[in-house]
């Protein structure tokens, strides 16, 4: 049976490879996946499972509802039978395709629309789109209990919100790793953009540093804009840490820089739904340090598979930090909970599995079942 995911497609992030992972794994629960791109740029580019489809049908601007008719002919010429939205853009179009052509509608929910950026006001747009055009969705996926929570709203007898974690590949087995004796790399792994939390990280190493502590930033990644870039930098410059801290811009070989890494530290201070970056440093034995915000607690149980620190916080960032480097908490022992948790229960083939059944429910109630 044949899905068509509606994407944004301007970036290859979290989301997009949530996306990409799908679209290799659901062929195992008998679901064929391909793709429309409502702004087709570095998704088409630099998915990895190419097998799918991938049109590009752009949009000119947030409220361009002219990509409606060409979706909705492509799903009526593809015979697609499920059509699978992922942010309140794509939600948009995909609803009036649905109206036009009958072809159910499920909304995946990767991060809570009204705190997505530090926009208000395209924030207070995109959660009033997302809530329009969700009458029409036949089911609700979120990645997370905090965002099935924050929908919740959403229920109702005829459509169910049901919670889908996200999911990597597992490693086969756990690749050994030691501390450091010297120098410790401490890595990011993000589309650097202000609600990451950078900022905290960057004082962080800073303040660590200061206290006599041999420390590095990786941060591996691309930014937003040119702008964020700069002051970025412009901070570590002022922070006098500019040459203790690699931007490594985007590459499409993050696991091999992730090796490099003996920590890994994600200092989001908001709208994070179950980062992929913390399931896949998880996957790889790297010891986790990340906010207390949305998801992310359900995954890092403070002490058993990482460390959790408070969102905008360089004091409690540094403390976790140096709690790790002290060998307060057993290097060891974090990263193997670490790995057994991402392999028992945050698979790519658990979320492929959980998305089917999503699918198989829409399929028995249009069957009458």
């Amino acid at each position: 049976m044949s899905v068509l995911h509606v994407i944004n497609g301007e970036y290859y992030s979290g989301a997009e490879r949530v996306q990409d992972l799908l679209a290799a794994r659901l062929g195992e629960f008998g679901y064929r996946v391909d793709f429309v791109c409502l702004r087709p740029d570095l998704f088409p580019k630099r998915r990895k499972y190419t097998q799918a489809a991938a049109f590009e049908v752009p949009m000119k601007h947030r409220f361009d509802l002219r990509p409606v008719r060409a979706v909705a002919e492509l799903i009526r010429a593809a015979d697609y039978r499920i059509i699978h939205a992922h942010t309140p853009r794509s939600l948009m179009i995909a609803a009036a395709a649905s109206r036009k052509t009958g072809v159910p509608l499920v909304y995946h929910v990767h991060s809570p629309a009204a705190r997505d950026s530090t926009h208000r006001l395209r924030n207070a747009l995109s959660a009033a789109m997302e809530r329009v055009a969700l009458r029409r969705a036949s089911a609700v996926i979120t990645v997370s209990e905090s965002l099935a929570r924050h929908m919740a709203w959403a229920e109702s007898p005829k459509r169910r919100v049901v919670v889908v974690p996200n999911g990597v590949p597992a490693g086969e087995e756990l690749v050994p790793r030691d501390p450091p004796a010297e120098t410790w790399t401490i890595g990011t792994v993000a589309l650097f953009r202000p609600r990451k939390g950078t900022e905290v990280l960057l004082q962080a190493v800073q303040r660590v540093r200061a206290a006599g502590k041999d420390v590095r930033l990786l941060a591996v990644g691309p930014f937003v804009s040119p702008e964020y870039e700069a002051s970025l930098r412009d901070l570590a410059d002022r922070l006098g840490i500019a040459d203790a801290v690699e931007w490594t811009g985007f590459t499409s070989d993050v696991s091999t820089r992730r090796r490099d890494m003996d920590v890994f530290v994600l200092p989001s201070l908001f709208g994070e739904g179950l980062p992929m970056v913390v399931l896949e440093a998880m996957a790889e034995g790297i010891p986790v340090i990340a906010s207390k915000v949305e998801g992310i607690p359900e995954v890092i149980r403070h002490g058993r598979e990482g460390l959790l620190a408070e969102p905008g916080s360089v004091d409690d960032l540094v403390s976790q930090i140096e709690s790790l480097m002290s060998g307060k908490y057993d290097y060891q022992t974090l990263r193997q909970a670490a790995f057994e948790r991402q392999r028992d229960h945050y698979s790519d083939r658990s979320m492929a599995r959980g998305t089917a059944a999503v699918y198989d429910s829409l399929c028995r109630s249009r069957n009458g079942d």
